[in-house]
């Protein structure tokens, strides 16, 4: 490898639970939600040159050269630099799992940046990702409270289905706040089988492989349960220290 090339780890985050606590002036909902990070990583190798370019098993449509929109180039922006960025991409898209956040982190790390306000005016859980580890999140996302690491087992369900975490805001605005009742709840869970109900079919298919109540991962797609279930379609994953 070349020595102005660098190859960054860009682990996904999983919400443990999520609640809705309110909504800012400016119309951005307020969150206290448990983050942590676990052992799924996106890798993003940095050269001399500029330009992401997305590939790897999860790209899905994000395949390819990237128009500068994304995260990463946001990233590279906020702190002055310029660098060519290949991503490979093993965190599927819009599955609640953070991956264009940590990809945006990984960046910020590597060029020793570390202002959560900064971080999460890029996108809610770039500043979970940037602190990493297992946090109590609030505010917006820029509120991040170290808590003491925890060794846990998830086994993760992703559907090939993008949610859309606005359109699930949106929803469970429209639908008047619901609240999750259930231990380590996450609030949205409910919006987003109303926006993509199909979303019900996999969690069904979870519980019945598991024997578990699934939670949903964030604004979705992703179906979690505790412990090591392996099987067709799942992953198991650890949290990281």
């Amino acid at each position: 490898m070349a020595p102005d090339t660098f190859t960054l780890l860009a682990p996904a985050k999983l919400t443990i639970s999520l609640r809705l606590t309110g909504l800012r002036a400016d119309g951005m909902h307020l969150i206290d939600a448990e983050m942590v990070s676990i052992d799924l990583y996106d890798t993003l190798t940095l050269s001399e040159g500029a330009g992401v370019f997305i590939g790897g098993p999860a790209a899905g449509e994000m395949a390819g050269e990237s128009d500068g929109d994304d995260l990463i180039s946001k990233a590279l922006a906020l702190v002055g630099r310029t660098r060519r960025v290949v991503v490979d991409k093993q965190i599927p898209a819009g599955a609640g799992l953070g991956g264009g956040s940590s990809d945006a982190a990984a960046i910020l790390r590597w060029a020793g940046f570390a202002d959560l306000e900064a971080a999460a005016r890029l996108g809610a859980d770039v500043a979970f990702c940037l602190a990493g580890g297992r946090a109590r999140v609030s505010g917006i996302g820029e509120v991040v409270e170290p808590m003491s690491p925890t060794v846990r087992s998830f086994t993760l369900l992703t559907p090939p289905l993008h949610c859309s975490t606005p359109v699930v805001y949106r929803q469970w605005d429209a639908m008047g706040a619901p609240i999750d009742e259930q231990p380590e709840g996450n609030d949205l869970t409910s919006a987003a089988i109303a926006a993509y109900p199909e979303m019900a079919r996999w969690r069904d298919t979870l519980f019945e492989a598991t024997g578990m109540q699934p939670r949903l991962a964030g604004s979705g797609s992703t179906w979690f349960v505790d412990g090591e279930h392996p099987g067709a379609g799942r992953r198991v994953v650890r949290t990281l220290a």
